[in-house]
């Protein structure tokens, strides 16, 4: 029984047995390492803030004065509307929120887009509807568009924050990014 058990292992050590374990090994090995690299900063398993939860939204203070029943833009209604996850009518005026970029609703690059940005537009409706906010400026009062540039904070904290934090804008960096 000795001879056969040190003949099957000296065969299987030909074989390449071992060498499939070993580069199994090491595949796995330099997966790990990528990952740490890639994600070596985020805590994968960390719990993120549930903005949908009643409790964890910014609660209305003082400053927070302007309030409105808002829908979805269509041709007739400009007065309190929300055009796409990032540009409102509000009071007569076409306001860009200026520090978050959402995906286009109205000239989507693919489907990916296009049901992001719809997410995004239905966020920002709701987050208006919860109560008073404020409009702040920013150093440009209007954009290229002549849209008024404002910040919509409530309880000092912006709702284009909540939209980043749930994955359905992106801080503003200047330019649109693709979303496909």
């Amino acid at each position: 029984m000795g001879a056969l058990r040190k003949s099957t292992f000296r065969t299987a050590w030909r074989n390449g047995g071992w060498t499939g374990f070993t580069v199994l090994t090491a595949s796995l090995a330099m997966i790990a390492f990528g990952l740490t690299l890639r994600f070596g900063d985020i805590d994968l398993f960390a719990p993120r803030p549930d903005y949908t939860a009643a409790s964890s939204l910014p609660v209305a203070g003082p400053e927070d004065r302007l309030e409105a029943r808002f829908g979805r833009c269509d041709e007739r209604a400009h007065d309190a509307c929300v055009v796409d996850g990032d540009t409102i009518w509000f009071a007569g005026e076409k306001i860009r929120v200026l520090d978050i970029n959402t995906p286009e609703t109205s000239t989507p690059q693919c489907e990916r887009e296009l049901a992001l940005g719809e997410a995004a537009t239905a966020r920002m409706t709701k987050l208006l509807n919860m109560g008073p906010f404020s409009l702040q400026t920013g150093p440009e009062l209007t954009d290229r568009y002549g849209r008024s540039l404002r910040r919509i904070t409530r309880g000092g904290r912006s709702l284009g924050d909540i939209l980043v934090a749930e994955g359905l804008a992106e801080p503003w960096q200047g330019f649109r990014r693709n979303w496909c």
